[in-house]
């Protein structure tokens, strides 16, 4: 056989078919039962709607930004709506609530930047591209909401020391529930558009908002325990919010730290290699890696083919596991094939 070649293919196609067990997690994913299994699932990024995968790059930034836009205009929506009756009520829960609320409209911006950033094309400096920018704000937005954390805290102290009567009840009652669907229905469709597009940024940013929507049915909690003439049930809850959103900013950085560093996770790798064992005239797979740029995959990884078997044959055998790897992982975006003569 001729010296082994680098065949690779950068495919921006899609392909018609459905994929039953097509994981694509950011996190371990050993399922946890009980309430607090449950509850630790529903607030760490993962992916299981695979038969929605966008396959091409162009229409997955495209799908990013949409979202980010119109999860933006909703929040925005609400914040306003939560300022109002945090002027007229003095509430401390839900000026929190609000705060973190503000926070993420901060952060959805830059997020709309690395999203158009990361379309353009690759320089003699930037090889690699811009994608990476996904992930560099991701670590902006770990930064807003570590800040969030800390003005509730220090709001919920002063509330603690200086408690103040709750006026306008009824009104921070309903701008909570409010709230609540505001968000909820927001973080629905993040993580919706997330998962379809391979986003961990995006993903937690509606986890983000889910969480948000859990404190505002806190702060639903904290005008129940006014009109039962608990004073300071209002800033405990805001203590309680600054807790939910420390453990929310740690899951998420794990997610944004490891895709900085290159991690992937490892059912990723036995795809790789499942995948490229499937296609007839490979004899064993090696040296196999893979890394997130953005919401795209890139992957390298070595084939043993015939050791009689010509250049143009040992060539066609990768182009076969080039095209299996990506009708079997829809984030993949280019894929580095190196066919070596079987000893």
């Amino acid at each position: 056989m001729a010296p082994p070649h680098d065949h690779d293919h950068d495919h921006d196609h899609d392909h018609d078919h459905d994929h039953d067990h097509d994981h694509d997690h950011d996190h371990d994913h050993d399922h946890h039962h009980g309430p607090l299994g449950r509850l630790r699932h529903a607030l760490t990024p993962h992916s299981h709607d695979h038969g929605e995968a966008i396959r091409t790059a162009e229409e997955a930034s495209a799908v990013g930004i949409r979202a980010a836009w119109i999860s933006l205009a909703g929040m925005g929506a609400t914040a306003a709506l939560q300022i109002v009756i945090v002027l007229l009520s003095g509430s401390v829960a839900l000026l929190a609530d609000t705060v973190h609320n503000l926070g993420h409209l901060a952060t959805t911006i830059p997020l709309i930047i690395a999203f158009r950033l990361g379309r353009r094309a690759a320089t003699r400096r930037y090889s690699h591209g811009f994608r990476r920018a996904e992930d560099l704000v991701g670590l902006l937005i770990g930064a807003m909401i570590a800040l969030s954390a800390a003005l509730i805290v220090a709001e919920s102290v002063r509330g603690l020391l200086d408690p103040t009567e709750m006026t306008h009840r009824p009104w921070v009652l309903a701008a909570a529930l409010v709230g609540a669907a505001g968000n909820e229905l927001v973080a629905i469709y993040r993580i919706r558009a997330g998962r379809r597009i391979g986003s961990a940024a995006l993903i937690a940013e509606g986890q983000h908002a889910r969480t948000d929507a859990l404190t505002s049915i806190a702060v639903a909690l904290g005008v129940i325990g006014a009109w039962l003439g608990l004073p300071w049930a209002d800033p405990l809850i805001g203590l309680l919010i600054a807790a939910v959103v420390v453990a929310v900013l740690i899951s998420s950085m794990r997610t944004v730290v490891r895709r900085l560093m290159d991690g992937i996770e490892p059912d990723v790798l036995d795809r790789l290699e499942q995948s490229a064992r499937g296609v007839a005239g490979v004899r064993e797979v090696r040296a196999a890696r893979a890394r997130w740029t953005g919401h795209r995959l890139e992957a390298e990884l070595e084939i043993l083919v015939d050791p009689a078997a010509s250049l143009r044959e040992g060539a066609a055998v990768a182009a076969a596991v080039d095209a299996a790897l990506h009708d079997r992982l829809p984030h993949l975006d280019r894929a580095l094939i190196r066919p070596v003569p079987a000893d």
